[in-house]
């Protein structure tokens, strides 16, 4: 099922992106993609690019490999045709194919508490076993470039004095807290990263999405901006746990997917890159009060206690990414406002057909 025949919202987000790509054709024409966790909400518009890519830029067409166990993700709509193959995979067992590969992107991951939480043992699997494998292939295949999808979750939950953070803040983390499944696998995931790097010369990058959201998001992902739209949508009250402080700076999807692929053609090896919009940081309460406004008729907001220990003590009390690094490598400006991704967002809940 290709959704971008669907929702004129991804449609247009995927005609940008690859507009802001025509200059790295080269990298994208006759080369082949892994992609692991190509079910999930960052994997989905990775594909739908390349798709895209091949449809109506490429000559000389790439092919992409595909891989999900669809713990998290969405099986009914990963894109398969002559040059996007998809296989089920679950990337705790070692991957083997015999044709070259020159990108890997390891996307695959459980990056929402409610199902971390749930699936604590996938969790840290994915981040470790997964990598080890992953990274293993790339230097099996000796890859162009390998990019492995991080987490800001890795600085916990950070010291004000280091808001924006950046990539040498070295966080400050629970391992036995209620996060540690995730965030602890994706810090040691990290480090296998970088080991590779320099012990065999795999040329890795590591990226650290601050707060993405966009359409194709799961309505039942929990996290904070679905979880408004999905209760503004029915009419129900918003809930905030506690009093609503805690800070966030959000990234639309398209934003995140054009920096990941500028990074994996990058030559930034062995290097941490956090990717987001460092702009604006705004309280969990006046979010609510943006999705609230947004919507064409009057919704509540109501305050309540936090459902779960993965909300409450360890909740991160700010996360505002500083990607003065990233920029120095790549060139990019997050182009679309809050705003306007919420408006985009909303719009695409609203009509989603699935």
């Amino acid at each position: 099922m290709n959704e971008t025949t669907q929702s004129s919202i991804i449609a247009e987000d995927i005609a940008l992106l690859a507009e802001s790509f025509r200059e790295y054709q080269d990298d994208f024409a006759g080369k082949t993609f892994l992609i692991t966790g190509a079910g999930g909400f960052l994997g989905r518009y990775m594909v739908f690019l390349l798709d895209y890519m091949n449809k109506h830029i490429l000559e000389d067409k790439l092919t992409a490999v595909l891989l999900d166990n669809f713990i998290t993700g969405y099986e009914q709509q990963v894109l398969s045709n002559e040059h996007i193959i998809f296989k089920r995979h679950n990337v705790i067992e070692p991957f083997q194919i015999d044709r070259p590969i020159d990108y890997i992107i390891h996307a695959a991951g459980i990056a929402s508490p409610v199902y971390y939480t749930r699936f604590p043992i996938e969790t840290m699997d994915v981040g470790t076993l997964g990598t080890r494998h992953m990274l293993e292939l790339a230097k099996e295949k000796n890859v162009k470039s390998f990019l492995f999808t991080s987490s800001s979750e890795v600085y916990g939950d950070p010291d004000p004095m280091h808001v924006p953070t950046t990539e040498e803040y070295f966080g400050n983390v629970s391992v036995t807290g209620p996060r540690s499944c995730y965030d602890e696998s994706k810090r040691f995931g990290e480090t296998m990263c970088v080991a590779f790097h320099k012990v065999f010369g795999v040329p890795v990058k590591i990226v650290r999405p601050f707060n993405v959201y966009g359409p194709g998001i799961r309505p039942d992902d929990y996290r904070v901006l679905p979880n408004f739209i999905e209760h503004a949508l029915r009419k129900e009250p918003l809930p905030i746990h506690g009093h609503g402080e805690n800070t966030r700076s959000f990234c639309y999807i398209s934003d995140s997917i054009e920096m990941i692929f500028k990074l994996l053609f990058s030559n930034g090896n062995g290097e941490s890159f956090n990717i987001g919009n460092p702009g604006p940081e705004i309280s969990v309460k006046d979010l609510a009060a943006l999705v609230a406004k947004t919507m064409p008729y009057e919704v509540e907001i109501r305050n309540i206690d936090p459902p779960h220990a993965v909300y409450a003590s360890s909740d991160p009390k700010r996360r505002c990414p500083d990607i003065s690094k990233l920029q120095s490598v790549i060139d990019f400006e997050p182009k679309v406002t809050l705003e306007e991704g919420l408006r985009r967002t909303i719009e695409w809940f609203q009509n989603r057909t699935t």
